[in-house]
């Protein structure tokens, strides 16, 4: 007689990084449980769902003494392009993360939180989990690095049992409109023109399933910390894009320069991967080529689907 299975609750289990965990979670012998305030758009099968409003942090409590899980996901966040880097929602969701967190350590579950490479003090250097300051330039990036600092304190008060994975660029499939690869592929598969900023920025993106599988390796090992989720490959943004404009044959729809940068927005943003390897034995798999080559394949199903629909 075979033991019973694992049981995982995932918040945020419908947003662009979750949606991509839980196939890797039930690939991997989970009993998988996602929280959500209303009813899902569309039901993953093998997946119980569970209606809680985690902005409360009676509710955190309440969802893990209801189901007792022994691995906990936690992925929920404000996402909003465009606002969630200022909301003061982010605050909000900092109050319920540290009420989950202390559920989790009363219940001896095994927790893996995402944060951001937002948390990180600029540097011209790769940024590293033991070396790099946690300077934070947005509200978005304080509210996770307070966050931590709570989940570092449950660590060492009630040897809460838990990774911290701080996520640097993910994109790919379902990657929300209005974020720069998106909105690359939408305007230029539309022939119109996209406005960018001059693109010197350097960042490192991770397609989005090497993101779900980093996350799924740190559930089910022993690490304990913090921990960079990123390829370690420094990319221009002006590169991205002129890849994108090059594959769909639109170079001259791209406008360099059309829109200022945002403030405090950094030269360089590129993980330090060593520690991951390290402690799973873990990098990334998917080519920024091949990750750009599946995110306009689904780009362009997803506009034939909009383009057949009435008007």
């Amino acid at each position: 007689m075979t033991g019973a299975k694992p049981k995982v609750l995932v918040t945020g289990a419908t947003g662009f990084v979750g949606r991509h965990c839980v196939p890797k979670l039930l690939e991997r012998g989970f009993d998988v449980h996602g929280i959500s305030l209303r009813e899902p758009a569309s039901r993953t099968p093998d997946v119980t769902w569970h209606r809680y409003d985690l902005l409360d942090p009676a509710a955190c409590h309440a969802v893990v003494k209801a189901l007792q899980p022994s691995h906990v996901l936690h992925l929920a966040w404000i996402t909003k392009p465009g606002v969630f880097w200022s909301s003061a929602e982010n605050l909000a969701w900092m109050t319920a993360g540290a009420a989950l967190l202390q559920a989790c350590a009363a219940a001896g579950a095994r927790v893996v939180v995402s944060g951001t490479c937002a948390e990180y003090a600029a540097s011209n250097a790769p940024l590293q989990e033991e070396t790099t300051p946690l300077r934070p330039d947005t509200v978005y990036g304080h509210a996770k690095a307070g966050l931590f600092h709570a989940f570092e304190a449950l660590r060492m008060t009630s040897a809460l049992d838990g990774a911290w994975a701080r996520l640097f660029f993910p994109y790919g499939p379902d990657e929300p409109a209005g974020r720069l690869i998106p909105g690359a592929i939408e305007c230029i598969l539309q022939r119109r023109e996209f406005a960018c900023t001059d693109g010197r920025q350097t960042r490192d993106f991770i397609y989005v399933t090497d993101v779900a599988d980093a996350l799924c390796t740190l559930l089910q090992s022993d690490a304990l910390g913090a921990f960079n989720i990123g390829s370690g490959a420094a990319t221009e943004l002006r590169d991205v894009v002129s890849r994108i404009a090059n594959r769909l044959r639109g170079a001259e729809l791209v406008c360099f320069g059309a829109r200022p940068r945002p403030p405090n927005d950094p030269d360089f943003v590129v993980a330090d991967r060593t520690s991951m390897q390290r402690a799973c034995g873990w990098s990334a798999s998917v080519s920024l080529e091949d990750g750009l080559d599946r995110t306009i394949d689904n780009w362009r199903g997803r506009i034939a689907v909009l383009s057949r629909r009435p008007k």
